[in-house]
């Protein structure tokens, strides 16, 4: 399991004064929902509004509504990453499974953000980066527990996930019904004879 050691540096700015930090975290989280609500066109007065400063405090913070992607999104993937050291005490299958299934919940829900940053960006890539070390840990471990096939790795896995949260579904529960059935896959198999 990735110790607190072994996560890199945050990726996020967050100011260090109490009042600047509380403010900071609230207009990443008003514009977590704002995005979420109304999609990378939300309206920055609405999320200065929702976070209870005015626009200027939003600004002073977030210069553009780029910066403001970056934080929400890098927020949202240092939390993925903590979630996977909440992992450690189970066994195997089921934190690597359930991870995955956090994951899958977390890129349907992202992609509007990750186009805006654009896939080349040095933030994106930091994130992606952040995240395979977060994962890559439960993999192996369920491995070495004999309960993941051994001739796959974390690209691997990824692509599978990444692959699943590309379907058009009518309801996010068949999203967690296509990535069980996959998932079944990564178990080892029985020698062909």
């Amino acid at each position: 399991m990735t110790s607190a050691a072994q996560v890199p540096e945050t990726l996020s700015r967050r100011p260090k004064r109490a009042d600047a930090l509380r403010n900071y975290e609230n207009l990443v989280s008003a514009a977590r929902d704002a995005f979420a609500e109304h999609g990378s066109s939300a309206s920055l007065e609405d999320i200065a509004r929702r976070a209870q400063v005015g626009i200027g405090t939003l600004y002073r913070h977030f210069p553009t509504r780029r910066d403001l992607f970056e934080a929400v999104y890098v927020d949202e993937v240092e939390a993925l990453s903590r979630s996977a050291n909440d992992l450690a005490d189970a066994p195997p299958w089921e934190a690597l499974v359930d991870w995955l299934h956090r994951l899958v919940g977390y890129i349907a829900t992202k992609r509007a953000l990750a186009e805006e940053l654009l896939h080349d960006s040095e933030i994106f890539q930091r994130c992606r980066t952040e995240v395979y070390d977060a994962g890559r840990p439960l993999l192996v471990r369920a491995q070495a527990a004999g309960v993941v096939r051994t001739d796959t790795n974390i690209d691997d896995v990824m692509r599978l996930v990444s692959g699943i949260t590309m379907i058009k579904v009518s309801e996010p529960s068949q999203l967690d019904r296509v990535l069980d059935m996959a998932l079944d896959g990564l178990r080892p198999q029985a020698p062909r004879g």
